[in-house]
């Protein structure tokens, strides 16, 4: 088949969950014989990268429009172009408008729900709004919405009566690795905590970070991330870390991978606050590094770990996991070599990419579920 991705930043995959999935994906999908295009955001770039063909776009840079102005650019090669494509997946139920612009064009689309992005607080009324009405749209004219958790995929279920594709991520599974790197950041193995996330208000960063200043934690908590379009929340979360004996590291964006593999796989605990998304990736390579987890209670969370976790609500759940980790190392190695296990049994991304194999060449072969539900919510 002659498959389009469409809706990320594109690969490489340097910032999260989307651009995560189009690589392994896209890349398996090559060496099962398949033909896969990308729309990368940017200007230029190479034409290739892992046997996938890669196209390059502008897009605006304001936080509203930057992934709707590329993906309209991205439809309108695809519509005006020469290439003739069997199917496509479209990531972000934001990009739901621009689905009737690809069946237009003949273009059997499946779209990618991604989380509740309407409960994150940096959308306003007109952003949250939007949102749902781009859920709705996603269930009227999409071939087939995939959902990547189970909770996702009964929200869809309860809200619009739409049966989903449930297509989860693939985990890393690293056996052994080095500890060479955290040198470079003055680190050892198993003595410090870890934190990985964009610094946004549904993440808890600024809770994790608060707890872990209030806690009686001895090891340094090394916070890896920021935020485009967050100076606010950013400057919250530096002004907490700044406080008199934090212990709390704010190291910025690590885009290095062998030194984040490092920086999870010797975490003595990697701490999780997300809390609208469905599987994060973040979480999945936490556990495929063999790392226990305390994370954020929420049910995209729990189903991911299966129980075997620590949870918290607030700061002063943060401290107790924290201080529990600290005072049984030898049960957080446990807990995390049971979560690799996990993680190397359920999120294989072998597995996801035939998922995605076969559910394209359903719709490619007339599958679809517009008309299966109204795009009304139930309630």
């Amino acid at each position: 088949m002659r498959i389009a991705l469409l809706g990320t930043r594109g690969v490489p995959a340097q910032y999260g969950g989307f651009e995560t999935a189009v690589e392994e994906v896209g890349r398996r999908l090559v060496d099962r014989g398949h033909e896969v295009t990308v729309y990368c955001r940017g200007s230029g770039g190479a034409d290739s990268y892992r046997g996938m063909t890669l196209v390059h776009l502008p897009a605006a840079r304001r936080k509203a429009l930057e992934t709707l102005s590329h993906t309209a650019l991205s439809v309108g090669h695809v519509s005006l172009g020469r290439a003739r494509y069997d199917a496509a997946v479209v990531f972000n139920a934001a990009n739901a408008p621009f689905l009737p612009a690809l069946r237009l064009r003949g273009i059997p689309t499946a779209l990618h729900a991604d989380g509740l992005e309407w409960k994150r607080a940096k959308w306003g009324g007109a952003g949250k709004r939007y949102y749902r009405a781009a859920e709705a749209l996603s269930v009227r004219w999409a071939d087939a919405v995939i959902a990547d958790a189970q909770g996702i995929a009964d929200y869809y279920e309860d809200e619009f009566g739409l049966p989903t594709e449930l297509l989860a991520y693939g985990a890393p599974i690293l056996r052994d690795p080095p500890a060479d790197r955290l040198a470079d950041l003055g680190l050892e193995p198993g003595g410090y905590h870890l934190v990985v996330a964009r610094f946004e208000p549904e993440n808890h960063v600024s809770e994790i970070v608060d707890g872990a200043v209030r806690s009686g934690a001895r090891l340094p908590v090394v916070v890896v991330g920021s935020a485009p379009y967050a100076d606010d929340y950013t400057a919250r979360v530096e002004g907490l870390a700044a406080r008199e004996h934090s212990g709390v590291r704010l190291v910025g964006g690590v885009w290095d991978q062998e030194l984040l593999d490092q920086l999870y796989a010797h975490a003595l605990l990697y701490v999780h606050g997300h809390s609208v998304g469905g599987t994060n990736p973040s979480l999945l390579r936490a556990m495929g590094a063999g790392t226990a987890v305390a994370a954020y209670d929420v049910s995209f969370n729990v189903g991911v770990l299966g129980g075997d976790d620590l949870v918290f609500r607030d700061e002063e759940g943060v401290a107790s996991c924290l201080e529990r980790a600290e005072a049984d190392p030898a049960e957080m190695r446990a807990a995390g070599r049971r979560l690799q296990d996990r993680a190397a049994e359920l999120y294989r991304w072998d597995d996801v990419a035939e998922g995605y194999e076969k559910l394209l060449e359903k719709i490619a072969g007339g599958h679809s579920t517009r008309g299966v539900a109204s795009g009304r919510r139930r309630g």
